[in-house]
């Protein structure tokens, strides 16, 4: 990242907004490891997320809330809490690891480059399934131009790819119990607990 960050371990933090703009263009840290049963991938950080080094992290973001509707998680996370994931056997990553203001300023050339390096990660780490939250994100970046939700026809070695809408409040085509009886659609078919 271009400027330190400062966060106490554990506890919540709001970035300034000199932090918010020295997150431009920062990488956030993914949180994976080998045989996950779901990666969860976004389109790319926001600048709050980047400056706080942790997924999802804008307030009033609807990822935690749904994963927790949907029964994936035991308690309503934060983005604070997202390596908490791990022991859950989830995942976090995303298309494009470059932080911006917005997903329109990635352009098509760059989603599809970031697809490209999402698949040997993925070859890499071998999680049982791919969640891509995004629809237009995906089409673009996998070149599925009539790709719909749930699971699809293509994989990457053996793991499969699931598509969600995106949950982040600047996409609000879904609403938070449509966007729950999705996510949750996925957990049932992997065969994930209710926690």
């Amino acid at each position: 990242m271009n400027s330190p960050r400062r966060r106490p371990p554990s506890a919540p933090w709001k970035p300034t907004p000199a932090q918010l703009l020295a997150a431009r263009s920062a990488r956030l840290t993914d949180v994976i490891a080998p045989g996950l049963d779901i990666l969860f991938c976004g389109i790319n950080p926001g600048l709050y997320s980047a400056a706080v080094d942790h997924h999802f992290a804008r307030p009033g973001n609807r990822f935690w809330p749904t994963l927790f509707a949907a029964g994936f998680t035991p308690r309503r996370f934060t983005g604070f809490d997202d390596r908490a994931l791990l022991a859950l056997g989830l995942g976090l990553t995303n298309i494009v690891a470059r932080a911006s203001a917005s997903a329109d300023e990635l352009s098509p050339e760059e989603l599809r480059a970031g697809a490209r390096l999402l698949r040997r990660k993925v070859a890499r780490y071998r999680p049982r399934i791919l969640a891509v939250v995004g629809f237009g994100a995906y089409r673009t970046a996998f070149e599925q131009p009539k790709a719909s939700g749930g699971a699809q026809p293509a994989s990457i070695g053996a793991t499969a790819i699931w598509l969600l809408p995106n949950p982040s409040g600047l996409n609000a085509n879904h609403l938070p119990v449509e966007l729950a009886r999705l996510y949750e659609e996925l957990r049932v078919a992997a065969g994930v607990p209710r926690r």
